[in-house]
């Protein structure tokens, strides 16, 4: 196999390679032999049709299939050999191969990796933030806790912030029903984030057993879609209205967060330890990407062509998955 390579520019080289044909007649013939086992042809039997036969109707087909292969592998071979970083997918140019002589030639054009020459480092200064984790850090995560272990016990007075209401609910547009919930109903936590702050203060100063209905105008830009700017009707019918009830920080608080002695102190230890494990870990990633900035702005390269056309398809199957999840058109 004979290889020459040539620098178009920076990073594009045109690699000419020429690869023997005498081997590749050998695997058309052993191919040829194995197809002849199980060809059928009229008037012969299966595997006894005469190889000529089988050569005029499989030749080419087996011909494009072992040069092709010859390509690839000898391409593979040659970037090999010539310790090259390939970018992307090569461009294989070639004569029509039932036109090759002695070799097989064929031109491929590609990219390569840039060599990477670090800028002035000298003055670059990190800086490693520090951060100590306090009681009161400690205090904060286990509110956070305690809340995630809210239940909730039934009253009899009007709702009102942070109460768990179950409705049943209509909604309506043009007077056209749109939306409506099961006989069971829905549980809405009154303030919990994820929804219209208008439609949650619609809720509070219900009780069970009563029926409200009022109307919501949806803001142009709203997600999702079919929502924006649209006067949305509500009827809403209060099942029941339940009050929170965080739990006591006591000895079974602790056992259930793991601690098996349910000392209490001993849960706070823990959380200090998992919460300066966290800062720890988010600190080194900080000076990780102050690193790497650092590196690209003291560093100068030229990025191949096939990466940031990879890297811009990939961005755009991540816009349009992200616009199929909301119920936009990509």
């Amino acid at each position: 196999m004979a290889v020459s390579v040539e620098t178009i520019s920076n990073l594009e080289r045109r690699m000419t390679i020429k690869v023997p044909l005498a081997p590749l007649e050998g695997q058309i013939k052993q191919r040829l032999n194995q197809i002849s086992r199980t060809a059928k042809f009229s008037g012969f039997r299966p595997g006894k049709a005469p190889l000529g036969l089988v050569n005029q109707h499989y030749g080419d087909q087996v011909r494009d299939e072992v040069y092709s292969k010859a390509v690839e592998t000898s391409f593979g071979e040659a970037v090999e050999e010539n310790k090259l970083r390939v970018a992307g997918y090569p461009n294989i140019e070639h004569k029509p191969f039932g036109e090759a002589a002695q070799d097989l030639e064929y031109i491929a054009t590609f990219e390569v990796f840039p060599e990477i020459q670090l800028g002035d480092l000298s003055k670059v200064k990190i800086e490693k933030p520090t951060l100590e984790v306090s009681d009161a850090d400690v205090e904060k995560t286990l509110d956070v806790l305690v809340k995630q272990r809210v239940s909730y016990e039934p009253v009899k007075r009007a709702s009102k912030k942070r109460d768990r209401v179950n409705i049943s609910l209509i909604a309506s547009i043009d007077g056209k029903e749109v939306e409506s919930t099961t006989d069971k109903g829905i549980d809405l936590v009154i303030g919990e984030p994820g929804r219209m702050a208008q439609f949650d203060e619609e809720l509070i100063g219900g009780k069970a057993g009563a029926t409200k209905t009022f109307e919501i105008v949806y803001p142009e830009d709203h997600n999702p879609a079919q929502l924006a700017g649209k006067t949305v009707s509500y009827q809403v019918t209060f099942n029941s209205v339940s009050q929170p009830v965080l739990p006591t920080v006591d000895a079974d608080f602790a056992k259930n967060l793991g601690v098996d002695d349910g000392n209490v102190e001993t849960m706070k230890a823990e959380i200090k330890v998992s919460l300066e494990q966290e800062v720890a870990k988010r600190i080194k990633a900080r000076v990780k990407e102050s690193v790497f900035n650092a590196l690209v702005a003291e560093t100068e390269t030229e990025v191949p062509k096939a990466v940031l056309s990879a890297e811009i398809s990939r961005l755009m199957q991540i816009t349009a998955q992200n616009l199929q999840q909301r119920g936009m058109d990509p």
